[in-house]
């Protein structure tokens, strides 16, 4: 049996991103993930992503200076402006 791995990487996946972060493994719906915690860095918010394993190319141990270096420069956005609809009024209102 094998200890699950624990500790600051940097992921290279196969679309060619480079990502720094802390990574853990992760069982969701019976399936295992890596865990990403990305660290805050510059404009960008802590994040956390999953991924298969089938889409990792690479795993590099390292250590935390290094790994948010690399999530600094290499952030990933979880989404995109040009990729939601246009907002409405609805939209714009807030809850109060």
């Amino acid at each position: 049996m094998s200890e699950k791995f624990k500790g600051w990487v940097i992921l290279e996946l196969m679309g060619h991103r480079r990502l720094g972060g802390y990574l853990t493994e992760q069982e969701l719906g019976g399936v295992n993930f890596l865990r990403l915690e990305i660290p805050p860095a510059g404009k960008w918010k802590a994040a956390t992503q999953l991924y298969s394993a089938a889409s990792v190319y690479c795993i590099t141990p390292t250590t935390k200076t290094i790994a948010t270096a690399c999530a600094r420069s290499n952030h990933a956005a979880p989404i995109h402006r040009w990729e939601l609809p246009p907002a409405t009024r609805e939209d714009q209102v807030q809850d109060e």
